[in-house]
């Protein structure tokens, strides 16, 4: 199995619970796990019945959970430009509040919602404490604008980078017109910028990397869901994300004597099969419909023993 699993899909159709019941069968087979929420509106401690925040919080033998800090990457990407307004001032161009903050949001701005999942991405997909890490990503949108960050923010950065090379150029020949060839010129190595370009980079290439990554898309056998969920994979696709696995949650398994419920399960079988037809080579796992919230590790495990392959 890989080492990394995400999970995602439209709203509603039970991302979280599906990823904390696969770390929690993860867990059961031995494996140091951690389940990741990137989504904003987190429900991962809802899901388990225990508060998590923005630490790994342990959830039961080996199972791990953490729910990203909305404010954590906003504030890892705007201290690289404060940085970068403190170089400029330096070399004598002062730059207010309002200049600062048109920097820092030139080109395209990405959200902090995305910058939080990301970070989280970054954070333990560089991380060896956990043998796996599983992934409850944000809704359909904000997933495929998390897969297209690493380049926006590239982007953003070398552009940045760019203006900053521009003003040392400046820096160093004034210095040398006023000092000689030997002044002392400033240091053009290793810098917050070019690391946060390298980590991105990693991430991008752990994200495509299908030994090392798998994407599950949840969603249930209803025909909107459906085709949100073809049309994902297929944005999937050309990310390059290695995509395995349909999950289909709430599938009405026995519609007993109820013939609104029959009627029901006979429109579910055919999504599922509409599914099949369209992406046939991905593997389909169903999950029978639930009676009740399904919350805490008790509801969690029978979740987790209609998920296929896990281990």
């Amino acid at each position: 199995m890989t080492r990394f699993v995400l999970y995602g899909g439209k709203g509603g159709v039970g991302k979280t619970t599906v990823a904390a019941a696969s770390g929690l069968r993860l867990a059961e087979a031995g494996h140091e796990t951690l389940v990741v929420s990137t989504d904003p509106a987190h429900s991962l401690g809802d899901a388990v019945e225990t508060t998590v925040g923005g630490e790994p919080t342990e959830l039961r033998s080996r199972l791990w959970g953490v729910e990203v800090d909305p404010q954590t990457g906003i504030d890892r990407y705007r201290s690289l430009f404060e940085a970068l307004a403190a170089e400029f001032s330096d070399a004598g161009i002062r730059l207010d509040e309002d200049e600062v903050a048109e920097l820092f949001t030139s080109g395209v701005m990405p959200g902090s919602d995305e910058l939080a999942a990301i970070e989280g991405l970054a954070t333990y997909v560089e991380s060896d404490r956990w043998d796996r890490v599983v992934f409850d990503t944000a809704p359909t949108g904000h997933t495929l604008r998390l897969l297209d960050l690493p380049s926006v923010l590239d982007r953003g950065v070398a552009t940045a980078m760019d203006l900053r090379d521009q003003v040392r150029r400046k820096v160093n020949t004034a210095r040398t017109m006023m000092f000689g060839p030997m002044a002392g010129r400033r240091d053009d190595g290793p810098d917050d910028f070019t690391a946060m370009r390298e980590r991105m980079d990693r991430v991008g290439t752990v994200l495509r990397d299908p030994d090392r990554t798998e994407f599950r898309v949840v969603t249930i056998p209803e025909t909107m869901a459906v085709r949100e969920s073809e049309r994902l994979v297929g944005r999937l696709r050309e990310f390059e994300v290695p995509v395995t696995t349909l999950v289909v949650n709430k599938v009405i398994e026995d519609a007993g004597d109820c013939e609104r419920c029959r009627a029901k399960q006979a429109d579910q079988a055919d999504a599922i099969a509409t599914l099949r037809d369209a992406l046939p080579d991905l593997d389909v796992w169903t999950i029978p419909d639930q009676s009740g919230e399904v919350t805490g590790l008790d509801a969690l495990d029978r979740v987790a023993d209609s998920l296929s392959a896990i281990g």
